[in-house]
């Protein structure tokens, strides 16, 4: 590890206990903090993490001043148990139908930034488990705290149950076996990122606004390259929520998010000048998928595309005060 990554460890690595609900509060000021819940398909889970941000941050503390479930296109209950909870939904692709539809998580929480007025926007994944609304005010704690600060990732242990037997430590098969080695390889600075993957995390809208959104499932990744580049690494913070627990995706599943991430990795490498080829990568995936005893084949798409930074969109800018937008 460099002497970089090993200073930012212990000067950017937090708990979530590190920051009281009523402290933050207190440091709030004039801020206004947004969560987003992008869904799909979460009717399960979804009810309870908005009912809990609801009661907790909102009612019995008024911390977080807006509360947005994204909607893509769910085939299920997800809306409407979301908003019986207490969210404002929105559907996916209403939002900027202008710039037309897109799958992908990346394309709803691009959706969700244009959509929202906090300057803190938090974004949380709709699927938890074991949701607390410690993942809210462990990452918010060091955007309020410290003006230095323009995002905060969320770590985590995540444990793996496989039928009755649960691995503690077993969970994030794409984050050790795709993105941490395309990390280490490409991009050391970001090393000391515990789940550099995690869909639990908050930043400046600032910022936010200023960076690209990778449609699929390499958001995350692209991401936190965007804002190493802009922002650089002193300006960027992780926080340990504790043990996340979520449904897991199957192989083929996991498959086409590596393919996501490998593609997404190419992009950043390629813009950077760092990678010159013959030949564009594929973006179609093969895959022999098991149900039963019989095998199918599967071809999926894992291009790459993605939204502009908000900034650059007229209708986005249209909408907001001038004064929201600084230099950085």
């Amino acid at each position: 590890m460099s002497a970089e990554v090993g200073h930012w460890l212990e000067r950017r690595t937090g708990r979530a206990e590190d920051w009281a609900p009523e402290a933050l509060l207190a440091a709030k000021g004039d801020h206004t903090i947004s969560v987003v819940l992008p869904a799909r398909d979460e009717e399960a889970t979804v009810g309870q993490i908005v009912g809990l941000i609801r009661r907790d941050l909102r009612e019995r503390l008024p911390l977080v001043d807006e509360l947005v479930v994204v909607d893509s296109c769910s085939a299920d209950a997800t809306a409407r148990v979301a908003a019986d909870a207490g969210a404002r939904v929105i559907h996916q692709n209403l939002v900027l139908p202008r710039y037309g539809a897109l799958p992908g998580k990346g394309d709803a929480l691009w959706k969700a930034l244009a959509v929202t007025t906090g300057d803190i926007v938090v974004f949380v994944d709709a699927d938890l488990r074991n949701f607390g609304t410690h993942f809210v005010t462990g990452l918010v704690g060091p955007l309020l705290s410290d003006p230095s600060v323009v995002y905060v990732k969320g770590s985590y242990d995540r444990p793996f149950a496989d039928g009755a037997v649960t691995q503690p430590h077993g969970g994030g098969r794409v984050t050790e076996l795709v993105a941490r080695p395309l990390i280490n390889l490409h991009w050391p600075a970001l090393a000391g990122f515990i789940q550099p993957l995690a869909g639990e995390y908050a930043g400046r809208r600032a910022v936010l606004e200023r960076i690209p959104f990778v449609t699929g499932y390499g958001v995350e990744l692209g991401m936190l390259v965007d804002l190493l580049d802009i922002a650089g690494l002193p300006a960027l913070a992780q926080v340990d929520l504790g043990v996340r627990v979520h449904s897991h995706q199957t192989v083929e599943e996991l498959g086409r998010m590596a393919g996501h991430i490998m593609l997404t990795a190419w992009s950043r490498l390629e813009r950077e000048g760092r990678l010159v080829a013959a030949d564009r990568p594929g973006s179609r995936m093969v895959q022999f998928c098991h149900a039963g005893e019989e095998r199918t084949l599967r071809v999926s798409d894992v291009g790459v595309r993605e939204r502009p930074p908000l900034i650059t969109v007229p209708e986005y800018v249209a909408a907001r005060p001038f004064a929201s937008y600084g230099e950085q």
